[in-house]
């Protein structure tokens, strides 16, 4: 049984906390360092940066990830941008406005002094990857260029056209990649986390699978880093690459660490929309494109005639007419579910009326094509490969997807989590974001993790670990071993007659319709009936789930089929998780909970807490057990969140 959680927020005036932090903090000498091995599990922003970092002050590391390469991490498909309070465009912004947007965009849901750190590090971050060749837009006169994003009234967010992700990655993978050069950065390309390894109560080791080979291997080290990203795949349909997945940090929970909001999952406005079903997967669409781009629907129900042929006296401009303040700039959870208030009259387009336009006529006619493709070209092109329609002629049709996951494993202000030895980085964890995410700060977050915040942190334990690392021959390690081997010979023994697809989407429709934009009671309690019944059948020999092939070769059904298992399990969590969260706030929207306009209503006197869940096995009579830390405002006063 777990006691209250220990934030280890250190005492003081909120912006002298970090700084407070670091002076107090343990020490590794340099010439100790050598003697210690790190595993961290991920190579996206946040696990790249803290692998070349940690390996750049001397330290063993060893990098996992499931693709080919660690360029190929999920962090590549960022478009927009990565948020900094530099102030370059000399619009009032500072690192209290910053830290002030970030909280209130996520609903007063975040712990304070994190979001503050958050905001602090930011600038150093865009210095730190200007100087590593980051090709930020610049203005004119060669300064760095800023543009807006939802939930903010300031430009601070930095950019590489919409290839931000992905010029920010390859920022972290050069210098990663000369840590593995100089020998202290080992890569284990292809090679997924199946366990969590804990010797005496603190994480010593990973078990992980060869994907090409199917070789089972034990990894010991002196603690674990999990930067394994987020979840939002559990609903099948969602922006994420198809491999994105919970399992690590499933894993991680099954063996006692604390999983924290996971019913924070952030519904993004700007997607394609669904097409058919023969879909895998979702595309995003940059919420840059908002700052040029206008929102709106016809004001006549089922109006089938073209877009261009709408007179602008028969369009809703809706965001601008709701939310007069910001505008299409609302934040993301806000802004998707009033796309759904208007589908939901009558009012969406496309074939099948789940569908808003995001038109560009006005941007054009007053600033001329060519800006608009200097700024969003590739954008646009990626629009027409995937619709055939020109966006510069026709608007876009956009409607809400999942995209980013604010829950995650519950972490101290160390970004460690309960268990001794795992720490917990970027999207993996909970920390920063609350309820919703404003955009460009995914970026943000798991930068400062890797870069600035893990590497002081991290000696906090590492100082009192010399010479307590296991052999990866211990008696925990081959016992995690063989309950992975068991695993996955039950999975193949099954032979049953339904796909893992099949399985995935029907629990991803499942969860989008009683957990997604809206949920209440009601539903969630039918979907936390329905998910036990779907988990019996996948795993039952009588038409559970197919895989095929067998566990000693590259075998791609078994992959899907262990992450599928694993969001069998977590969908439930979820919802059990929506469902005591008796409030709205952010994108956790209880229908039962709103005001007379329709708007997110807190209740802060009872759920003012982070929600974290033990662990103690599947069925009505295991439930899990809810621990809650209290959320303090000091800095920041409790109000209803307001875009008008």
């Amino acid at each position: 049984m777990i006691g209250s959680l220990e934030s280890k927020t250190p005492d003081g005036p909120l912006p002298e906390k970090w700084r407070k932090h670091q002076n107090n903090s343990k020490l590794v000498a340099p010439n100790n360092r050598r003697r210690f091995e790190i595993i961290i599990v991920g190579t996206g922003l946040a696990g790249g940066s803290a692998a070349a970092t940690l390996g750049e002050q001397g330290y063993n590391v060893k990098s996992f990830c499931y693709q080919d390469s660690a360029r190929r991490a999920h962090s590549i498909a960022a478009q927009g941008g990565i948020n900094a309070a530099k102030n370059y465009p000399n619009d009032g912004d500072s690192v209290y406005r910053l830290f002030y947007d970030t909280i209130k965009g996520g609903d007063f849901r975040s712990r304070e002094a994190n979001v503050y750190r958050l905001a602090e590090v930011a600038n150093l971050i865009i210095d730190q990857c200007v100087e590593q060749g980051v090709p930020f837009a610049r203005e004119y006169g060669g300064l760095l260029a800023n543009r807006s994003f939802g939930g903010a009234q300031v430009s601070r967010t930095f950019y590489a056209r919409g290839q931000t992700g992905q010029q920010l990655l390859l920022g972290a993978y050069q210098a990663l990649s000369r840590q593995v050069a100089a020998g202290t950065v080992r890569m284990f390309p292809q090679t997924e986390m199946l366990d969590l390894v804990l010797v005496e109560g603190h994480a010593k080791g990973i078990i992980t699978r060869n994907l090409v080979t199917g070789k089972i291997e034990a990894h010991a080290a002196d603690a674990v880093v999990l930067a394994s990203g987020g979840y939002g795949n559990v609903f099948y349909l969602s922006t994420n690459a198809r491999g994105c997945n919970v399992t690590a940090t499933y894993r991680a929970y099954k063996k006692g660490a604390l999983f924290a909001n996971p019913c924070y999952t952030q519904i993004h406005p700007t997607c394609i929309p669904v097409s058919g079903q023969h879909q895998s997967k979702l595309t995003l669409m940059s919420e840059s494109l908002r700052n040029d781009g206008r929102v709106w629907v016809p004001k006549k129900e089922h109006d089938r005639r073209s877009p261009n042929e709408i007179p602008d006296s028969e369009r809703d401009y809706y965001l601008e007419r709701k939310y007069p303040s910001f505008g299409n700039l609302s934040p993301r959870d806000i802004s998707s579910r009033a796309a759904k208030e208007v589908c939901d009259e009558g009012r969406g387009v496309g074939e099948t009326g789940r569908g808003v336009y995001l038109d560009f006529k006005d941007a054009i006619g007053r600033l001329g094509e060519n800006t608009i493709r200097e700024r969003y070209g590739n954008l646009f092109d990626i629009y027409e490969r995937i619709t055939g329609e020109d966006a510069y002629e026709k608007p876009m049709r956009i409607y809400p997807a999942v995209h980013y996951t604010m829950g995650g494993l519950w972490v101290d202000y160390n970004l460690m989590s309960n268990l001794p030895g795992l720490h917990v980085i970027g999207e993996a964890n909970f920390s920063d974001h609350g309820a919703n995410r404003l955009g460009a700060s995914a970026l943000m977050q798991g930068l400062a993790d890797g870069y600035f915040v893990l590497p002081y942190t991290l000696p906090n334990y590492l100082a009192g670990q010399i010479g307590k690392r296991p052999a990866a021959d211990h008696p925990d390690f081959k016992k995690a071993e063989g309950e992975v081997r068991a695993r996955i010979k039950h999975m193949l023994d099954i032979d049953g007659t339904r796909s893992v697809d099949s399985f995935h989407r029907e629990l991803g429709l499942l969860l989008w319709d009683k957990c997604g934009m809206a949920r209440n009671a009601a539903g969630l309690q039918e979907a936390i009936e329905r998910i036990p019944r779907l988990r019996q059948e996948f795993w039952s020999p009588n038409g559970g789930v197919s895989v095929l092939g067998n566990g000693e070769t590259f075998n791609q059904s078994l992959e899907r089929a262990g992450r599928v298992a694993d969001f069998l399990e977590f969908g439930e969590l979820m919802c059990r998780d929506a469902l005591a969260r008796d409030e709205s706030c952010g994108a956790h929207f209880r229908e039962e909970h709103q005001t007379g306009e329709g708007e997110a209503l807190r209740d802060d006197e009872k759920f003012a807490d982070v929600f974290a869940w033990e662990y103690q096995g599947n069925g009505k009579s295991a439930e899990p057990i809810l621990h809650r830390e209290p959320l303090v405002f000091d800095s920041v006063h409790l109000a209803q969140r307001s875009y008008k």
